[in-house]
């Protein structure tokens, strides 16, 4: 079997925080071993080895193709059907017409003729294409994320449980170790060293490093344009795996995702005042409910899960039930933001 493969920086030994792979893999459709990889059969691995040939043509790296495979297996469990959501379920669009979801991708007309939709280099191509130019910080995101901004699935977070097997499938028919994070694949997942924060006398810490990015106040959003309330500072926080650290001792009294799919502390500080750190990956909230905290501890990694354009941490204190301006606050308790 003859293997064609380029890896830069796939050790498995990889920096926290970098993202695995420099360049991508392949192997030819032809030469796939009669096996299975994780559940998948040779037809199906088949299918993934031409996912990967597409994003190799396209320059793009093991990350990216690995995405690529995820989203293949969401869809279609890595079959090139030529039926869809419709025919399966009455699935129909927004408008109410009939969907026309077909191949690996379930790609609909949109997309293409049925003949590019059903070979499996063209639909692949066609993905990617569709990737790279939506989700042009995609490193920054979980790989769910990046599939269901350029798939546009109902539920962000579908393409979670593919991650792990679509990694397995890319390192058994590439023959290599890419360093790929397990897990959610989230950037930076699987880094175990904790970094703690400067607590002032007052028992204070700031929540995160590096300079403000976005104010409180009013403002236009930058994912849907509306004029509304930012109900927080952003602060850079040291980019994607940097460390969020508790702001002041308390009880961590919710952890979990909201329904704009922002990852969420919420740290209990009695006396009415409480404090929230949004946007980590799952696999960046190192602490859960019920925990005791103290100041400075660090209690999170900086993601851009939910409504995010790119790894940061936005940071809020309530008081009795209402967000107050965290850069006034905090300077009232002698920690300067940003």
């Amino acid at each position: 079997m003859v293997f064609s493969i380029i890896l830069v920086g796939s050790s498995s030994s990889a920096a926290c925080g970098t993202v695995a792979g420099g360049s991508g893999v392949s192997i030819d459709p032809s030469k796939v071993p009669d096996t299975t990889i994780a559940g998948y059969d040779h037809e199906q691995l088949v299918n993934a080895a031409n996912v990967m040939q597409a994003g190799k043509d396209l320059g793009l790296n093991v990350r990216d193709q690995t995405i690529g495979i995820m989203t293949a297996m969401g869809e279609s469990s890595l079959r090139n059907i030529d039926y869809g959501d419709w025919e399966t379920g009455g699935i129909t669009n927004p408008d109410g017409s009939a969907t026309t979801s077909i191949g690996l991708f379930q790609q609909q007309d949109g997309w293409g003729t049925r003949e590019d939709r059903l070979n499996l280099h063209s639909t692949s191509m066609k993905f990617f294409q569709a990737m790279t130019a939506k989700v042009p910080e995609r490193e920054n995101l979980e790989p769910t994320i990046v599939a269901h901004r350029t798939q546009a699935n109902a539920d962000p977070y579908h393409y979670t449980p593919f991650w792990e097997p679509a990694v397995q499938i890319i390192e058994g028919l590439a023959g290599a170790d890419t360093g790929l994070n397990p897990g959610s694949g989230a950037p930076g997942a699987g880094c175990d060293t904790l970094v703690p924060g400067q607590v002032n006398p007052n028992g204070w810490a700031a929540p995160g490093a590096g300079p403000i990015t976005d104010p409180y106040g009013m403002r236009q959003h930058p994912i849907t344009g509306e004029y509304k309330m930012h109900t927080g500072t952003d602060l850079a926080a040291g980019g994607c795996d940097g460390p969020t650290w508790a702001a002041q001792a308390g009880v961590v009294s919710s952890r979990g995702f909201d329904s704009a799919g922002n990852g969420t502390i919420t740290v209990d500080h009695g006396g009415g005042v409480q404090t929230k750190y949004l946007h980590m990956f799952d696999s960046g909230m190192l602490v859960n409910v019920g925990d005791k905290v103290t100041a400075g501890q660090q209690i999170a990694k900086t993601g851009s899960s939910g409504q995010s354009t790119g790894c940061h941490l936005h940071f809020m204190v309530i008081v009795n039930g209402e967000t107050v301006d965290p850069a006034a606050y905090m300077a009232e308790v002698g920690i300067t933001l940003g």
